[in-house]
Parts: structure tokens; sequence; C-alpha cells
């Protein structure tokens, strides 16, 4: 998360292509420049070898950023068989060469099949979890490893894509907390080589896709152009679009806005999209007993 500072109080959504080679946190910094935004936030990090989709956000839509954490998410990435590598990516360094037995695409597609569904992943070393307050990743730096709970995870689809030994490219869909060169170093494991992740694609996350993604040069020439970028913005609820919407009435707006329950015929299951009479987005609320809504968290109007 970028700190507030200086700079203009915009809200909204901004689907980057992050390259490769550049932090997520790099990349937020550098297109937050070129808004000259005084809030902002990813939604999930992408490692720096990985690309793909990384939506930005800006003010007010910081809010609402956790909702895509826990979104699912999709992927094309590319193992190299053979190789085992100690981050269980190209990043890191090989530290294990076995061959690479004759493998058709049937036997590839047999074994990738063993983790479709429910599985559990032992977290790598070279990851941003914390033991004891301390990133895994600065204890494997100092040559140090620790026992790693496994964690449930889902791998709702996974398909091979293109064999040419040794690299091996597939599509993922997962639940959040995979980690894709785990996935690929297990499946290495399962065809008897080892493998590590040469390429990590993001194509989906949550209810974003890579059609409305940009690039960082198309920002650049136009903010260089002195070109408003703030029509690529996408508005604040649509990070919470797959909650519920209820429209209010200017005196439950109040209410709400003023922290104060209402009532509501309605029991809702989950969190519900809220809008006042001018249908702008106020934020979310929950069912807070039978027949009434109480806020749970709520954007702020310049004008208030």
């Amino acid at each position: 998360m970028a700190r507030r500072g200086k700079g203009r109080n915009i809200s909204g959504v901004l689907l980057l292509n992050k390259p490769k080679g550049i932090s997520s946190n790099r990349a937020l910094q550098r297109v937050r420049a070129m808004f000259n935004a005084s809030k902002a936030g990813h939604t999930g990090n992408l490692d720096p070898m990985a690309t793909g989709l990384l939506p930005l956000c800006f003010g007010e839509a910081t809010k609402f950023s956790s909702y895509l954490l826990d979104a699912d998410k999709a992927y094309i990435a590319t193992a190299r068989l053979g190789l085992v590598s100690d981050t269980g990516d190209a990043e890191g360094t090989i530290i294990q060469e076995r061959p690479v037995p004759e493998l058709s695409d049937a036997q590839i597609c047999d074994a990738m099949a063993k983790f479709l569904g429910d599985i559990e992943q032992v977290p790598p070393m070279y990851s941003a979890l914390k033991q004891n307050g301390q990133p895994l990743y600065k204890l494997a730096r100092e040559g140090k490893t620790v026992e790693r709970k496994a964690r449930a995870v889902t791998i709702f689809e996974l398909k091979l894509l293109e064999w040419d030994a040794p690299d091996m490219t597939f599509s993922v869909r997962c639940s959040k907390g995979t980690y894709v060169r785990t996935l690929a170093e297990d499946i290495g494991e399962t065809l008897g080589c080892g493998a590590h992740l040469v390429m990590l694609h993001r194509t989906h996350t949550g209810g974003f896709d890579a059609s409305g993604m940009l690039e960082f040069d198309r920002l650049q020439s136009e903010r260089d152009q002195d070109q408003s970028l703030d029509g690529y913005l996408l508005d604040t609820d649509v990070l919470v679009a797959h909650f519920p919407k209820k429209n209010l009435s200017a005196e439950e707006t109040a209410r709400i806005l003023h922290g104060q329950d209402i009532t509501c015929d309605q029991v809702y299951s989950d969190k519900v999209r809220l809008y006042d009479e001018q249908e702008r987005f106020i934020g979310l609320a929950e069912s807070a007993e039978a027949g009434r809504l109480k806020p749970r968290r709520l954007v702020v109007f310049e004008e208030q």
C-alpha cells in the first residue's frame, strides 16, 4: 500500500499489465506518480518475474481491495522439467539437474490430474509469508530452512497447453493462496524429474480479465503528452460487483453515512452494495439481525 501523501484525491481502479522484472509495489509507485494520486494500493502481489493482470486501487477504492485478495485467480505458466531451483522459479539458482524421461502429452495430463480439486501445498521458503514476524524469504537468504505448515488450496482447472521438451506450458485457475511455482515443482516431482517455473502470466483475478489491461508505455506516452489518464479508471464498485445491490432513500443514506443501522425487509447472507438516490456507490453493509442492515465499509465523498 502506498502511503497517503501530496497529490490528487482520485478514486478508482486501473488494470495494469505488470511487466517482467519489476515488483508489484514498484509498478504501483510508477503508476501512482503518473496519476499524481495521493493514495494507492494493489490487490495481490505478483513476483518480479511474473507478468500480467495487476489491479491498482486509488483513493477510496483501496478500502475495498481486500475483496480481490480473496478472489480466485488464473494464470498461464511454463515449467522447465529436469532442473530444480532453490526458489522454485527462474530467479533462483539451479540446485539439481535430473534426466527428463520421454513423456507424452497424455502422461503429463495424467500427472496434472492428480492436482485437481482440493489439495495441500507447502509454501516455499522464498515467499513473503512470515514466521515469528520474519518473512520466510529473509530466512532463506540466510541459508535457513524452517518447517512450514501445508495449506489447503483448490485447483479448479489445470490444462496442458504445450509440451516442447523440456518446457511444459499450462493454464491454471486456482483459489487464493496458491503458489503456481510450487504447483510446477510438485508436477515435476510427480513426473520423476523435478521442475522450476520459467514464466508466469496472470490472466484473471476475481471478475477481471486481461482484456482491459493497460501497458506502462501507453500510460507514460499519454502522460508525456499532458493527456489525462483518469478516463482509464474503473469505478470503485467494480471491486465488489459480486455482492447484491440495494438502492437507498435519502433518509436511509443519511443514517448509513452516520454509521447507523437501517430497517430492511430482506436478510442478506453476505454483504450488500449500497447506492444513494443519485446512484452513487456509498459502500457496503451487512445484515445485523432480521430486518436490519448495518454499515460495514463506506466511501467518503469530497463534499462531506
